[in-house]
């Protein structure tokens, strides 16, 4: 289901792009605009994952610098039968973390040092099973080509404003200023909203997808709840300084809240445990989960992780 939401909600930018193009006329401005679209995000599709690992300060660990968490990375990684990816550690208190590569062959997992300080073993793997699950569903590339027809929508509605919208064939103006003014106001914010939504999407999708390969959705569950407190008390810093980067974590890192909400990128928290919850429920009996965002949660096995 949510792998047809996203190619309805990718289909839907498609179609908003040339509905915009042709309210605006131009074609000679309607196919800059879609080059430098197209070259700006093939540049950040190539190069993504090194710009987001370099802007967060990320250092790469290995089996004798981080043993207990590349091997738990290494565990998922051939339950999900994926390459070996990258493992990479953030000094930052805010428990989160995200997945970036444009495949499965070139993928990095980066976790915050808060996650590994304040999550069990057993949650800390439902949170790496999730980013896995990113990257087994080539998430990088489905939000990669919603970016590019979302900048091509901004970079069209401006060059259609400031050019006039270009002319037709008998050279007169081809578009109405007052449409070019209204769609350079809003075509961009209702293309960032629907690739909003498709981020989204891909979330429930990663959860889901994550929760089959720790084969255990509480351990995510009970993850997500406390992944939430921490990023409502804890600022990241890493994520307010490059807040283009938030949609990349597990859970929205920057903090806000009211119209904020509007805008996220992520799906409603309790949403996502409540799912997580009814997919325990279905593969085994009786799972004893009281989990809710904002909410105490209690740890697996107790205390604190393994990493202190």
């Amino acid at each position: 289901m949510n792998y047809m939401r996203t190619a309805l909600l990718l289909a839907a930018l498609t179609g908003f792009f040339l509905v915009v193009g042709y309210l605006l006329g131009g074609r000679s401005g309607l196919l800059i605009a879609l080059v430098v679209a197209l070259g700006t995000n093939l540049f950040a599709y190539w190069n993504s994952d090194r710009m987001v690992l370099r802007m967060s300060n990320a250092r790469e660990v290995d089996p004798q610098e981080a043993p207990e968490l590349y091997g738990i990375v290494q565990e998922l990684a051939q339950r999900a039968q994926l390459p070996m990816p990258r493992v990479y550690v953030i000094d930052e208190d805010q428990p989160n973390a995200f997945a970036t590569g444009r495949s499965p062959e070139h993928a990095a997992v980066a976790v915050n040092t808060g996650l590994l300080k304040h999550l069990s073993r057993e949650e800390i793997m439902g949170v790496l099973s999730h980013e896995l699950g990113h990257v087994k569903n080539r998430d990088t590339l489905t939000m990669t080509v919603a970016a590019t027809l979302a900048g091509a929508i901004g970079t069209l509605a401006t060059f259609g404003f400031f050019f006039g919208g270009g002319r037709d064939e008998e050279g007169r103006p081809a578009g109405n200023p007052l449409i070019a003014l209204i769609a350079m106001i809003f075509a961009p914010l209702a293309a960032s909203l629907i690739q909003m939504a498709i981020s989204r999407s891909r979330e429930y999708e990663a959860d889901r997808m994550g929760a089959q390969i720790s084969g255990h959705p509480e351990w995510l569950a009970s993850a997500l709840g406390r992944l939430h407190q921490g990023t409502q008390a804890i600022p990241n810093a890493t994520a307010e300084a490059h807040p283009a980067m938030a949609h990349l974590y597990i859970d929205n890192p920057l903090s806000g809240g009211g119209m904020t909400n509007l805008f996220s990128t992520h799906p409603p928290m309790e949403e996502r445990i409540a799912r997580l919850q009814a997919m325990a429920a279905g593969s085994r009996p009786a799972v004893p989960m009281h989990v809710r965002a904002g909410g105490s949660v209690p740890r697996s096995g107790g205390g604190r992780g393994p990493w202190g």
